[in-house]
């Protein structure tokens, strides 16, 4: 039942030795404390930064996070799930659609929006139950914009705060595209598409390298 969400593939791709570098640091006694292990690595190892889209689908592959300083939440949740497969957690990875109360004014101006289609998100599967997990805002941001880091224990789902520590809006949920066991680029570029026509030619990159 569970092999597919075992394997590597072009996107989670744990056989690549960047990856397989980050592997190394991994440490626990058992899956769960694997996965805990993963999520902060990832977390706080890597910066968000959701300017490096622009490179095209490879952008999109766990290697992609893996191999820079910094990336934005897909190759980030790619990560995480690619690095959950390769110590034999099951794992697929989810996409949400989110209004980021706290964007910065620069960011929003370039996307016309402060709703931001297909968020990263890790899914995976420990002590019989499955588990979101969200590594992707590293805790020296979450300090800039007084939001509480995102902490993940491997048994409660880690998903984005409703609100900062002084009880601004942060993140809000509008609606959840499910998880998938491979990266659903084709989807990815549809609605990247549908909420940002504005910004076709940017991101026509990802379907003219991936069909």
């Amino acid at each position: 039942m569970f092999e597919v969400l075992l394997n590597p593939t072009d996107y989670l791709d744990y056989n690549h030795e960047a990856v397989q570098a980050y592997a190394a640091k991994v440490s626990g006694k058992n899956q769960k404390e694997q996965a805990v292990s993963i999520y902060y690595l990832v977390r706080d190892g890597i910066k968000y930064n959701p300017y490096t889209a622009g490179t095209g689908t490879d952008s999109l592959k766990a290697s992609f996070a893996a191999s820079h300083d910094e990336a934005y939440c897909i190759p980030k949740s790619a990560l995480m799930v690619a690095l959950c497969r390769s110590f034999g957690i099951p794992s697929k990875i989810g996409f949400a659609d989110v209004i980021n109360h706290l964007s910065t004014e620069k960011f929003t101006e370039m996307m016309g929006t402060d709703y931001f289609t297909m968020h990263g998100y890790a899914e995976i599967y420990l002590d019989d139950k499955w588990v979101k997990a969200t590594p992707v805002f590293n805790e020296t941001l979450c300090h800039r914009f007084d939001v509480e880091p995102l902490d993940f224990d491997g048994e409660n789902d880690a998903i984005f705060h409703q609100f900062t520590k002084g009880g601004k809006k942060h993140m809000e949920y509008v609606v959840d595209h499910g998880s998938f066991d491979d990266m659903p680029v084709e989807y990815i570029h549809q609605n990247f598409t549908k909420h940002y026509p504005h910004l076709i030619d940017y991101f026509e990159r990802f379907k003219a390298e991936s069909f």
